[in-house]
């Protein structure tokens, strides 16, 4: 009988305790794996307190997760988009505004948001809407024509704190905070408006007010710049970057050229988007901030005014990906749009 060489052998038990510790640590990783995504497919808490949820028509799964996640309704943006996803219902997932509970799990809140279970006694202005929007909301909510005139009128609320900076002559445009507000059979329009503006107020601080007023702006200017950052991007973390874009061009007396406040002017002009109509929203023509807001606000818009990023672009494009994409020469920043704008700059 062949005798063993020791050293094979040793070479052998070697190499066996070697693969099978792979294999246990492939397992341990797969397991872990598993162990997290389903961890934060799990509800957040068992609180049963209901929070309502606006999802703004066209968000997209990631846009949503992140709402979720704001709400403090999901433990995990990435897992709840990955678990979307594999059930197919990243198209199926439907806009309006939804009573959810931090005791619900990803599932439900999947099960609820596809469905379209929205709350049915709410009223929701959306971010981001312009005043004709809210009022076709109201009016397409049941509300009487008439009384929703009379409610946008600014005179009702002349004395409303939140409209203390407002121009005389300047409408409610941009002052209607966007929220979910209840509703009766016996309520009326005027008083979902006189919510709204008492909402906005919460937010319109001494400390926010001052902070315009510390970046060269009075407040209305603050919130003429803060609608133009709603509308041109939608991360959180992209709108103190814009809003510094803006400053700095307004301080330096350069044109802001913003396709969402020249979009507006043609749109109370009534005519096809263009950027060679003159109106006092062209801001590829006429140099300076806006005659008013172009939409309304939210906080987090207001904020990245009152506190723009330290940084110094002068330049910044929107892409098809999502991602906004920042420059500091005209030339950079039209290679940025070349490359990853092709179809929302058509």
């Amino acid at each position: 009988m062949k005798a063993v060489n020791p050293r094979r052998k040793r070479w052998t038990i070697t190499l066996t305790i070697v693969v099978v510790a792979v294999i246990l640590a492939v397992i341990g990783g797969v397991w872990g794996a598993r162990t997290y995504y389903q961890r934060n497919l799990e509800p957040v808490s068992s609180s049963q307190t209901a929070i309502v949820v606006t999802i703004p028509t066209g968000s997209t799964v990631n846009q949503i997760a992140d709402i979720l996640k704001d709400k403090q309704l999901i433990r995990n943006s990435r897992i709840f988009t990955q678990y979307v996803r594999s059930q197919g219902a990243q198209d199926k997932l439907q806009a309006g505004t939804y009573s959810l509970r931090p005791s619900d799990s990803v599932q439900a809140i999947t099960k609820i948001l596809t469905g379209g279970n929205i709350v049915k006694n709410l009223f929701t202005i959306l971010p981001g809407q312009r005043l004709d929007q809210i009022k076709s909301a109201l009016i397409n909510a049941g509300f009487d024509t008439a009384e929703v005139e009379q409610a946008l009128d600014p005179a009702n609320y002349k004395n409303h704190p939140a409209l203390a900076d407002k121009p005389t002559e300047a409408n409610l445009e941009g002052y209607l905070y966007p929220d979910s507000y209840q509703r009766i059979a016996e309520t009326k329009p005027q008083t979902i408006i006189q919510q709204s503006l008492d909402e906005m107020q919460k937010y319109l601080t001494p400390e926010l007010r001052n902070a315009f007023v510390a970046q060269g702006l009075t407040v209305h200017q603050g919130i003429i710049l803060a609608s133009a950052v709603e509308q041109e991007v939608s991360k959180p973390e992209d709108r103190p970057i814009v809003a510094q874009v803006f400053l700095k061009r307004f301080r330096e007396n350069m044109l802001l050229q913003s396709d969402v406040i020249t979009k507006y002017g043609t749109i109370l002009a009534g005519k096809p988007f263009t950027l060679t109509l003159d109106t006092p929203y062209n801001v590829y023509i006429h140099a300076g901030l806006p005659p008013g807001p172009i939409s309304n606000i939210s906080q987090n818009s207001m904020l990245a005014v009152a506190n723009p990023a330290p940084t110094s672009w002068l330049y910044f494009v929107s892409g098809d990906d999502g991602t906004t994409y920042f420059s500091n020469t005209l030339e950079e920043h039209q290679a940025l749009v070349d490359k990853h704008c092709k179809k929302l700059c058509e």
